[in-house]
């Protein structure tokens, strides 16, 4: 039996676990807690076919990840796992100028053709869209994408590990660094003690080129800092309302009485895990502008995370050159939560030596070395 060391347990190492330990492998997955990373204070919005991003191959991944997640919640229910924090109810793009809306809906339903999971895309008129989400502030139109889906990150993660362990696979808290010897990755230390493995994985997102400099790579990824809001309305029934998607780089994502807003999208920040007034401002003033009624809400909890991307804006997924023993998978920046499923099942995939639905050069890991 082959033994992997997944070095991450975000949304990304723990589905690459899940797969592996399903497979038979054994599984040890390291896990700093504690940095701000991206998946614990995520919660978003599963929806791609309106993006107007033209680069095909992150596309791809994005939409085989929103494929993918009804498949996934069914066989994490059948192993057990029945809180995933995954819901399909659809989603609110809005939106003022109609021309807007029309095109979104245009670009949707050529998507359709390749993607049915989309599901019905309907142009709603400004009182259409306060009859699914009566908040919402007049003056916004909408289409309505009905197989768009929310999610809480922080609970599929738990679910995806939950149910690893369940199969098998064990989940070690601490920082770890590389055990090589020549170009050989033969392990990982965990607070000096030594693990060994036939393959090392990382999907340390951020800190990706903390973790492989030791080995004299020198990995270029940054962690964009995003800061998160959780708003307490208990009198509200917003169980099941659609996900908002406002005219700006924002999200709404309505739970049960509670609703979370935004993130922020802070470069060159570092790994300050502060929430400050600033990010807070910029949340409140975009997100008022489509609820008002959020004015009366209750701010619960401010969460901080840092979305790994690549000099490319693209996730790189493989093996390093030169370096045996390894796998990787990075930058999938603040599409993680709808992309990451899908790429952890492809590292499972490539480490596993079987065929992937992706053509690893289109993801090459070469473009984020220096």
């Amino acid at each position: 039996m082959k033994r992997y060391i997944i070095v991450g347990a975000g949304i990304l190492g723990a589905t690459t676990a899940y797969k592996l330990v399903k497979s038979g492998a054994d599984v040890l997955i390291v896990d700093q807690k504690g940095i701000g990373q991206a998946t614990e204070a995520a919660a978003g919005i599963i929806c791609p076919w309106l993006s107007q991003r033209r680069n095909k191959a992150w596309y791809n991944l994005a939409k085989n990840g929103a494929r993918m997640y009804p498949k996934l919640v069914e066989e994490l229910k059948a192993d057990g796992i029945l809180e995933t924090g995954y819901a399909k109810v659809g989603a609110l793009s809005l939106h003022k100028e109609e021309k807007k809306l029309l095109a979104m809906q245009e670009r949707a339903l050529k998507r359709r053709a390749d993607a049915p999971e989309i599901g019905e895309v309907t142009l709603l008129n400004n009182r259409e869209t306060k009859q699914l989400v009566p908040m919402i502030d007049e003056g916004y139109s909408s289409i309505y994408v009905r197989g768009a889906a929310k999610l809480d990150g922080m609970t599929f993660r738990e679910a995806l590990l939950k149910a690893a362990q369940n199969h098998g696979a064990k989940v070690l808290e601490g920082k770890a660094t590389l055990y090589q010897k020549d170009n050989q990755v033969l392990g990982v230390f965990v607070e000096n003690e030594r693990y060994e493995a036939d393959q090392v994985i990382a999907a340390c997102g951020a800190w990706m080129n903390e973790f492989l400099a030791p080995i004299g790579v020198n990995f270029q990824s940054t962690g964009q800092k995003g800061q998160i809001l959780h708003l307490d309305m208990p009198d509200l029934e917003s169980k099941d309302w659609p996900v908002i998607m406002p005219p700006t780089n924002q999200s709404i994502v309505p739970f049960e009485n509670r609703i979370v807003i935004g993130a922020t999208h802070e470069n060159n920040k570092g790994f300050d895990q502060r929430v400050t007034a600033g990010g807070v401002f910029d949340i409140l003033s975009k997100a008022l502008e489509v609820l008002p009624e959020l004015e009366n809400s209750t701010v619960l909890e401010a969460r901080v995370g840092f979305r790994p991307f690549t000099p490319e804006f693209l996730p790189v997924i493989g093996r390093l050159p030169n370096v045996n023993g390894l796998a990787l998978a990075n930058g999938l920046g603040s599409s993680g939560l709808t992309t990451g499923p899908f790429v952890g099942t492809q590292l499972a995939k490539l480490v596993l030596g079987d065929t992937l639905d992706i053509s690893l050069e289109d993801y090459d890991v070469n473009t984020a070395i220096k």
